[in-house]
């Protein structure tokens, strides 16, 4: 059985991910529809390519990863 301590523990962990969670959800737009994370890995998607790519939600790595499977899969 857990004690006080083991108990406050676990709810200090649980506030700091919904803090980091709410952190992130504020950083995630940029104003044009871009993410500021890639929502495949959670890599940072750098300044210039959210501003070539607007409404960019991958990484580079992560959207070549992606295309590659599609071609893979005959879907373009």
């Amino acid at each position: 059985m857990a004690d006080h301590a083991d108990t406050a523990a676990e709810l200090q962990e649980l506030a700091n991910q919904a803090a980091l969670e709410r952190h992130r959800e504020q950083q995630t737009n940029d104003g044009e529809g871009s993410s500021t994370w890639c929502e495949e890995c959670d890599e940072v998607i750098p300044h210039g390519r959210r501003l070539a790519v607007p409404g960019v939600k991958l990484c580079i790595q992560c959207a070549s990863d992606l295309e590659y499977q599609l071609k893979r899969q005959g879907v373009i």
